[in-house]
């Protein structure tokens, strides 16, 4: 028998996908208990690509690259394979548990950023509409692509096409994106980059709050 739940639990970090609440967690940890409902949520390579394909309509992106566990959570890199079977891994997904649980579902809560970043706005900092964003690239050619989502909207709130930076090394690149229809408390903004090879080559993610 399932032992009993804590009296509160804090998550430490936005969540981004795919619960929006502890609640909606739970709720779904009590199907997955009783029926075996959705049990990719208990694997953390799948709800990242859930959150890559399904949410944020990367679909060119299609497997896990690397996977790492460790104290702070689950470290999922996602990508696809290029023409002559050449790994690509666009972003690496930082993951937690949400719950106490050893049966709680896996939460995208941010990215773990190398070669692009999105750093502006700060992660969980409060925004409205337009919102400034920006960040460091390393790249030839740099061309921007930018959404505002939630995770209870298809469609995402908002988007911007194209902003473009300096080729060179940690360049800085910034721009807005203005959005509308939030009815949720934290949004995700991405960010990609691509073009080369394929539309979304690298992206970043930033959890933020209206």
């Amino acid at each position: 028998m399932p032992a009993a739940r804590p009296a509160s639990f804090d998550l430490g970090y936005q969540p981004l996908y795919p619960f929006a609440t502890l609640a909606d967690a739970q709720a779904w940890q009590t199907a997955q208990r009783s029926g075996g409902h959705q049990p990719w949520h208990l694997d953390a390579g799948q709800t990242a690509l859930s959150f890559t394909r399904g949410y944020l309509g990367f679909t060119e992106i299609d497997r896990v690259m690397s996977s790492r566990i460790d104290a702070d959570g689950a470290h999922i890199g996602v990508g696809n394979l290029l023409p002559g079977n050449h790994p690509l891994t666009a972003a690496v997904l930082h993951l937690v548990r949400f719950g106490n649980d050893p049966d709680s579902p896996w939460e995208v809560v941010g990215s773990d950023d190398t070669t692009f970043s999105l750093e502006i706005p700060a992660y969980g900092s409060s925004v409205t509409s337009p919102v400034t964003v920006g960040g460091r690239i390393t790249a030839v050619e740099p061309t921007i692509h930018v959404w505002v989502r939630q995770v209870s909207s298809e469609a995402p709130l908002g988007a911007h096409c194209c902003i473009s930076a300096e080729a060179g090394t940690n360049m800085p690149w910034s721009g807005s994106v203005a959005f509308t229809g939030a009815t949720e408390d934290v949004l995700t903004i991405a960010a990609s980059e691509g073009g080369m090879a394929q539309g979304v080559e690298r992206f970043a993610i930033q959890g933020v709050r209206i």
